[in-house]
């Protein structure tokens, strides 16, 4: 589903990737995972094109997405849920939901239905402004947002940062849900070890700019963690 390679970004004139090889498999969940500060979140903003590379191949269903704008991308059927979740405050539950929909020029009357299935207290809590929320509702609004628009590739940014436990679960039965239907791939930058365990197909730790160690999630053994994560 989205392939990378040698991909290397540079940011205030600092090199942060240097030389990523990454690939997404379709209908699977890969979580890339590694330290904080090793370029995790600067890969996923390449993907959906709010960094530039320098140099290095990105491409999502075998086409080259280096000349494509971040709107363009995520029309093409690229999903991204930021860290920090970035909802609208002001904007109440349902516009938000609404407002996604609308910039893809797509029909929610489905799609709104689905996402209440997969977070029921979005429903009672539709005319609410989303700045009042709790964190993990926020949390759970973002990926509606970015679900209501039925993407291929849903990019999620640390989604059990700071959020309360019963929410960490809802937000895994939902990728859990995602995974077993196989209709979207799922990219996942989590530091949570059990949390990608659980819920993973594969892996890719990244340690200062570059991937070091990759594989199917069984493969992530002891000893792998103990080498590239264990400070």
């Amino acid at each position: 589903m989205i392939e990378i390679k040698q991909l290397q970004v540079s940011i205030g004139g600092s090199r942060i990737l240097r030389g990523v090889d990454l690939t997404v498999p379709s209908g699977a969940v890969t979580c890339l995972i590694g330290r904080n500060g090793v370029g995790k979140t600067t890969t996923l903003k390449s993907i959906i094109g709010i960094l530039p590379p320098l140099s290095g191949v990105i491409q999502f269903n075998g086409k080259d997405l280096r000349r494509l704008s971040p709107d363009q991308r995520a029309r093409m059927g690229i999903g991204y849920v930021p860290q920090g979740r970035e909802i609208f405050p002001h904007l109440t539950v349902r516009e938000n939901l609404v407002i996604g929909a609308i910039v893809h020029q797509k029909k929610i009357s489905n799609q709104l239905d689905r996402v209440f299935e997969l977070f029921p207290i979005l429903k009672d809590f539709l005319g609410r402004p989303g700045g009042m929320l709790s964190g993990g509702q926020q949390q759970q609004l973002a990926i509606a947002r970015v679900l209501i628009t039925d993407p291929q590739v849903l990019i999620l940014d640390e989604p059990t940062e700071g959020i309360q436990p019963n929410i960490i679960d809802q937000i895994g039965e939902t990728i859990r849900l995602l995974r077993r239907e196989g209709r979207m791939s799922i990219l996942l930058v989590e530091q949570y070890l059990e949390f990608c365990r659980e819920l993973a197909d594969t892996f890719a730790i990244m340690d200062r700019g570059v991937i070091v160690s990759a594989g199917s999630v069984d493969q992530l053994s002891a000893a792998v963690v103990q080498e590239h994560l264990t400070l």
